[in-house]
């Protein structure tokens, strides 16, 4: 009997060793960068941190090749610009066979799916797994964020019939049991009024009351959850009125009381205010899914390693404690937003945008954290086996004679490359204008695989082979794609996919 006890009691030691995060916590892993991590590297490094859940903005087969197998369980995307056809049933059905339940067997890859409007997805053909059909949730995420006011209701009409169709089509095709259709959207489709704005007056945005309404009964209906992405740090960005210690976790010297409920941050506020908007409409009780939260590290006088490590330092416990909210205690799904850099998003809301991940664009962790928000803050484990260029920069060359030109060529340099870290109260901020010249070269160097031509800039460039680097300011050495050891899919990958096409075209 002591032995039993002995060795049930180390299974379980081993077992807790595994269960290296929050519960139910994922993470969003974009792409849209000019030299992605092979897809092998990223699905290890998920795995060596205990990351059991990602998000996925594109589908390409090496990307699902290197996750078969892993136990990873994904959620791919559609963008908002197929909605449109998403109102024709029959392009719906065919979507469903193409992309869900032809690939519905044990042993390949558990899929949910998101719609992102700059992320497209074309064809996508994943492979599902159930090996965990009692714990594995799924969803078709039928598009991202559609009712943005900036989107001036170009989805207005096609949102809901989408929704309703893809839902009808995977009832059809007998998944719809497990597989579910929902809309992730903006914390801007709710608000309380100015005259009130404490979280309990929280009702759906005026102009989208009624549609809003239809949707969250449609969801209902099928048992699919409503997804949000709450920002806290917009919150901050161009509003210094805003109190800074309410995007956090730690306190506040002055919450928002309402109704007795004193509320210290802006998530609690932010997710209660859906939950007074759900109940306005009936739904008080319908389960929430945070699609996307995070804190970006460049970009922005706010967005730092400093105030990300602060608030994921007080996020994760609270979700490891099933805290919840003041309105809705308990067990909350949590996608963290996102993995890993991407130099080649859009800045149009903010340069920010290209600095949300938890990892830099190699992989290398940017700071302490623990994903078990049990508090052991320490450095994730890297990306193995990254390849860079050489140690090689581009700088100004300090015998350029003629500087006239200056300008113009650091303009074209950050055309063509990402040099948002130079922006006000960026990690860069603080150079001079050589220093400025060098960067935005370095970048574009980079950019091109440090190509010989890319650092001329009509005479005023030069390479070398001294880290230029300067404080908080890092110039980069970008990764080798051309690596055919990274970039190359295993023979076993690509021989599953290979068969997958084969069998189900």
């Amino acid at each position: 009997m002591v032995r039993r006890v002995w060795f049930f009691s180390w299974v379980l030691f081993v077992w807790l060793l595994g269960c290296d995060c929050v519960e139910g916590l994922g993470v969003n892993w974009g792409t849209m960068a000019s030299h992605k991590l092979p897809p092998k590297v990223v699905v290890q490094m998920l795995k060596d941190n205990g990351i059991q859940k990602v998000k996925l903005f594109d589908a390409d087969s090496t990307t699902m090749g290197a996750l078969a197998g892993s136990g990873i369980e994904v959620m791919v995307a559609i963008p908002n610009d197929q909605l449109a056809v998403m109102t024709d049933y029959d392009r719906a059905k065919a979507w469903v066979r193409r992309n869900i339940t032809r690939y519905n067997f044990n042993g390949g890859v558990t899929i949910k799916i998101k719609i992102d409007e700059w992320e497209k997805i074309s064809s996508i053909a994943v492979p599902i797994a159930d090996t965990h059909p009692d714990t594995r949730n799924r969803y078709v995420g039928v598009g991202n964020e559609p009712f943005l006011s900036s989107y001036n209701g170009s989805f207005l009409n096609v949102t809901l019939p989408a929704l309703q169709n893809i839902q009808n089509a995977l009832n059809e095709a007998g998944v719809g049991d497990t597989i579910k259709a929902t809309v992730p959207l903006n914390a801007d489709v709710y608000n309380s009024p100015a005259s009130n704005p404490v979280p309990s007056a929280g009702r759906f945005r005026a102009d989208i009351n009624e549609l809003m309404t239809q949707i969250v009964q449609f969801l209902n209906k099928n048992n699919a959850p409503f997804t949000i992405n709450i920002y806290p740090f917009l919150s901050l960005y161009g509003n210094d009125n805003f109190p800074f210690d309410y995007a956090f976790f730690d306190g506040v010297s002055n919450p928002i009381v309402d109704n007795g409920i004193s509320y210290t941050n802006v998530f609690d506020a932010n997710f209660d205010t859906l939950v007074s908007s759900l109940k306005a409409v009936g739904l008080g009780d319908m389960t929430i899914l945070v699609g996307e939260v995070g804190w970006p590290t460049d970009g922005d006088k706010n967005a730092n390693s400093n105030n990300a490590y602060r608030f994921y330092n007080g996020l994760l416990p609270r979700l490891a404690a099933n805290k919840g909210t003041p309105l809705r205690p308990g067990y909350i799904e949590v996608y963290l937003f996102g993995l890993i850099d991407e130099d080649a998003k859009s800045i149009a809301p903010g340069n920010f945008e290209r600095h949300w991940g938890i990892f830099k664009y190699d992989g290398q962790p940017k700071y302490a954290i623990d994903l078990s928000g049990q508090g052991q803050n320490t450095l994730l484990v890297p990306a193995k086996g990254v390849t860079y260029l050489p140690q090689k920069w581009c700088m100004l060359n300090p015998n350029a004679a003629d500087l006239t030109k200056l300008g113009d060529n650091i303009n074209y340099a950050c055309t063509f490359s990402d040099c948002t870290s130079l922006g006000y109260g960026s990690s860069c901020n603080g150079l001079d204008s050589k220093g400025n010249a060098s960067y935005a070269f370095n970048m574009f160097f980079q950019m091109k695989d440090q190509d010989e031509l890319s650092c001329f800039f009509e005479g005023l460039a030069m390479t070398t082979t001294q880290n230029i680097s300067q404080g908080n300011c890092n110039f980069m050495v970008q990764i080798d794609s051309s690596s055919s050891s990274l970039w190359r899919p295993s023979l076993v990958a690509l021989s599953f996919v290979m068969v997958l096409t084969f069998l189900f075209l």
